[in-house]
C-alpha cells in the first residue's frame, strides 16, 4: 500500500491534536507499590487514610502532664505545688498522654522544688499543648485525590495515614527511535558528514519529567527494510513510539509509508512552524509519532502533541503559565501556518517586554535562551513592534523578574557578566540598542558608535538620540578591533585595501552594528567602494558568528574583536581600540540590578576573566559618565 511522500493535510494544530486524542485509547494500566517508592508516580485512584495521625493523644511539648481542672487558681500570688505521680507525670514531645491527664504544662513554666515536687504559677486549660487523635489526619479521610503526581511532601502524609501501599498508574514505556544514515550517538563516531543525536537526549529528558520510562534505540539507517524492522521492534516493546527525522517528503523519508503499510496515518502535515511535517499514527492499537529531525521542530512537535497526549493519559492538567508583554521587534509570518516564536521576556519600568530570538528550526540555543513561546496564529501576516502579545512561559516568572534586560551591541563580556547575575541579552547592534532604550524596552544598551568627525565614541550618538540629557554611560572597556583571518592568513590579508582583492571573501556585521559603522568609516577614509568587496552584504549579528564564518570554508575575513578571533583560533590584524560602553537612564542608576551590574564590572574576578581572553583594557570600567543636554 505504498504511496508518494506528500502531506495528507495542512490541518490546524488544535484539530490535529483533538483527532489524535480521540483515535488513541490510553494504554496506561495500574499497579500496587510501596508508598515510600511512589515519588513522582501518579495515583490511580483516591488514597484514603487507614489510621488517624496522631493515632493517640500525645504531648506537643516537653513538660508535665496534669489534670487541667486541678490547676485552677494557680497564679504568681498563689503558687500551686504539684506532686509527682499524684498530680503530674513528666512527658516529652510525642509521648502518649498518661491516662487521665488532659493538659501539658511546658517545662519552662514549672519550678522544681525537689525530686518529687514542682510549683506552677499559671493554671492550665483542658487539651493545652496536646496533639489530639486525628489532629493531622483522620482515619477514612482522603489523603490524595486520583491522578495526583506524588511529591516528596506527600510521602509523609501517606505513611502517617497508614497508606503504606497505594495504587499508581504504570510508567508509560516510550520508545525513541532516531533515524538517518548521518546520525551517530557518540562523540567518537562524530566524523565529517555525521550529526550527533542530541534530539534523543532532549526527548528522553522531557519524558522522564512526565513520569515515563523511555528507551533510546540505536539509529535506524535510511533503508525501508531496516527501518520497518526497527519500528516493529519499537512498537512491540513499548506502549508508545516516537521516530525522529524522516517525517518529511524527501526521497529518503520512508517513515510515513511504513506507518501507513503497518497501521494508520491519522495526520501527516500540521499547520505549525516549526514542526509542519509531524506524523501522527497508530500501529497495533499503539500510538506512533514521527517527529521532524531539526531540534527545534522536534521539541515543538513533542510539546504540542506528545506531551498533551501523555498528560491526558495520566489525567494531569496541561499547565499554561502566561504573561502579557509588549513586543520589541516586528514579526513577519506566513498566513499558512501557526508559527511558534521563541522569545526572551523582561520587566522594564513596570511593564513586560518580549523580544524574538532566532527562528531557525536547527537553532537549539534559541530554546535554551527562550523564556517563552509567542504564537502567531494562522492567517496572520505578522505582529507589529509595540503591540501587546501573550507569551506562554517556559521559565518561572519570579526568576524572569530578577533579570537585567540588555539590548544592543554584542560582546563576550556580556556572557561573563551573565555568569555573575541574572541577565536577558539580545544582540541587535548599537543603533538597535539606542532605539530599544528610547522605547524603554531595556535597562542597559551596550554601544560603540564612533563620531566620524571627532573620532570620539558614543557621546555624540547619545546626545542626538536623547537631547534632553537625562542619560549616562556606565563606562565599559576598550576592546581591540581588527581583521580576523584564517590561521596562517593564506590570502595574505594585511589591510582594508586587501578586502577588494579578487578571491577574498568577506563577511559583515548587520546594519546598525557599531562594527559595521566602524568598517564603513574606515572604508570611507580610504575611498574604498563597498560594492568592490565580495561578501559585504552578507550580515551576521555577533562577533562570534563572524569568527565562526571565517573559520569555516567559503569565507576569508571579517571585522571583529580580538577576543572572538582568539576564542576561535584565528589570526588577527589589529586596527585599534574602540570604546564599548553601557547606556543607561539616570533615573535607574540607583536600581539594585544596575548597582549590581556596576559592582560586577568593577570586580577583580571580572577583570581577571577579561585578561584571560585578551584584547581588552578596563581602566575606567564601572565609572559613570553623565551625558548632558545637547547644548551643554
Amino acid at each position: 500500500m505504498g504511496r508518494d511522500n506528500v502531506y495528507i493535510t495542512n490541518i490546524p494544530l488544535e484539530e490535529a491534536l483533538k483527532t489524535y486524542l480521540e483515535a488513541l485509547p490510553s494504554p496506561v494500566g495500574t499497579q500496587i507499590i510501596d508508598a515510600d517508592e511512589a515519588l513522582h508516580r501518579t495515583t490511580a485512584k483516591a488514597v484514603f487514610a487507614k489510621r488517624s495521625s496522631p493515632n493517640d493523644h500525645c504531648a506537643a511539648m516537653d513538660g508535665i502532664a496534669v489534670v487541667a481542672e486541678k490547676t485552677h487558681g494557680a497564679n504568681e500570688r498563689n503558687p500551686l505545688k504539684l506532686k509527682l505521680h499524684d498530680d503530674f507525670e513528666y512527658v516529652n514531645t510525642g509521648n502518649l498522654m498518661p491516662r487521665g491527664k488532659d493538659a501539658v504544662i511546658m517545662i519552662e513554666d514549672i519550678a522544681p522544688l525537689d525530686d518529687d515536687q514542682v510549683e506552677i504559677i499559671e493554671a492550665a486549660y483542658a487539651w493545652q499543648h496536646i496533639r489530639q487523635v486525628g489532629e493531622d489526619i483522620i482515619s477514612g479521610e482522603m489523603i490524595l485525590p486520583s491522578r495526583h503526581k506524588i511529591r516528596p511532601l506527600d510521602l509523609g502524609a501517606l505513611l502517617s495515614g497508614g497508606a503504606d501501599k497505594i495504587e499508581v498508574l504504570n510508567k508509560l514505556k516510550v520508545g525513541i527511535l532516531p533515524t538517518g544514515n548521518e546520525i551517530v550517538q557518540s562523540m567518537e563516531a562524530l566524523e565529517k558528514g555525521k550529526i550527533l543525536d542530541t534530539n534523543s537526549s532532549v526527548i528522553k529528558g522531557l519524558l522522564l519529567e512526565l513520569g515515563c520510562e523511555p528507551t533510546v534505540y540505536t539509529p535506524a539507517i535510511d533503508d525501508p527494510v531496516i527501518l520497518t524492522a526497527a519500528i516493529k521492534k519499537g512498537i512491540e516493546e513499548n506502549d508508545f513510539l516516537m521516530t525522529i527525522a524522516g517525517s518529511s517528503a524527501g526521497s529518503k523519508d520512508f517513515t510515513v509509508n511504513i506507518i501507513e503499510e503497518l497501521g494508520d496515518v491519522i495526520v501527516h502535515g500540521v499547520a505549525i512552524k516549526p514542526g509542519k511535517p509531524t506524523i501522527l499514527g497508530k500501529m497495533d492499537g499503539k500510538g506512533i509519532v514521527g517527529l521532524p529531525g531539526y531540534p527545534v521542530s522536534a521539541f515543538f512537535a513533542f510539546e504540542k502533541f506528545v506531551k498533551p497526549l501523555i498528560e491526558s493519559w495520566y489525567g494531569l492538567p496541561h499547565a499554561h503559565h502566561q504573561v502579557k508583554a509588549k513586543l520589541t521587534q516586528r514579526i513577519i509570518s506566513s498566513v499558512k501556518n501557526e508559527e511558534l516564536i521563541r522569545v526572551t521576556v523582561g520587566q522594564v519600568e513596570d511593564q513586560w517586554i518580549v523580544t524574538p530570538l532566532s527562528r531557525g528550526a536547527g537553532v537549539t540555543m534559541s530554546l535554551v535562551r527562550a523564556d517563552g513561546i509567542l504564537t502567531v496564529p494562522r492567517l496572520f501576516e505578522g505582529i507589529e513592534s509595540g503591540e501587546w502579545v501573550t507569551v506562554e512561559l517556559m521559565k518561572a516568572l519570579e526568576d524572569i523578574e530578577q533579570r537585567l534586560v540588555i539590548i544592543g551591541s554584542h560582546d563576550l563580556l556580556i556572557d561573563i557578566i551573565a555568569d555573575e547575575m541574572p541577565i536577558s541579552s539580545t544582540h541587535v547592534g548599537s543603533f538597535g540598542g539606542l532605539m530599544a532604550m528610547k522605547k524603554k524596552e531595556c535597562h542597559i544598551a551596550p554601544i560603540h558608535l564612533i563620531d566620524e568627525t571627532t573620532g570620539i565614541y558614543n557621546i555624540s550618538s547619545v546626545r542626538k538620540m536623547f537631547p534632553e540629557g537625562d542619560m549616562s554611560l556606565i563606562q565599559g572597556v576598550k576592546r581591540l578591533q581588527g581583521l580576523m583571518v584564517k590561521k596562517g592568513n593564506p590570502k595574505g590579508i594585511k589591510k582594508f585595501e586587501d578586502l577588494t582583492t579578487e578571491g577574498v571573501v568577506f563577511v559583515n556585521r548587520q546594519r546598525g552594528a557599531g562594527t559595521r559603522q566602524l568598517l564603513d568609516f574606515e572604508l570611507k577614509k580610504r575611498d574604498i567602494d563597498p560594492e568592490n568587496i565580495e561578501g559585504y552584504h552578507r550580515e551576521l549579528t555577533t562577533h562570534m558568528a563572524v569568527a565562526v564564518a571565517v573559520l569555516s570554508e567559503g569565507t576569508d575575513v571579517g571585522l571583529g574583536i580580538y577576543a572572538a578571533a582568539e576564542t576561535m583560533g584565528l589570526d588577527f590584524i589589529p586596527i585599534g581600540y574602540e570604546t564599548y560602553d553601557f547606556l543607561v537612564s539616570n533615573k535607574v542608576l540607583e536600581e539594585p540590578r544596575i548597582k549590581n551590574f556596576i559592582k560586577v564590572l568593577k570586580s577583580e574576578g571580572f577583570r581577571h576573566k577579561l585578561e584571560l581572553i585578551g584584547g581588552y583594557t578596563y581602566k575606567d570600567a564601572g565609572s559613570i559618565l553623565q551625558i548632558g543636554a545637547q547644548d551643554d
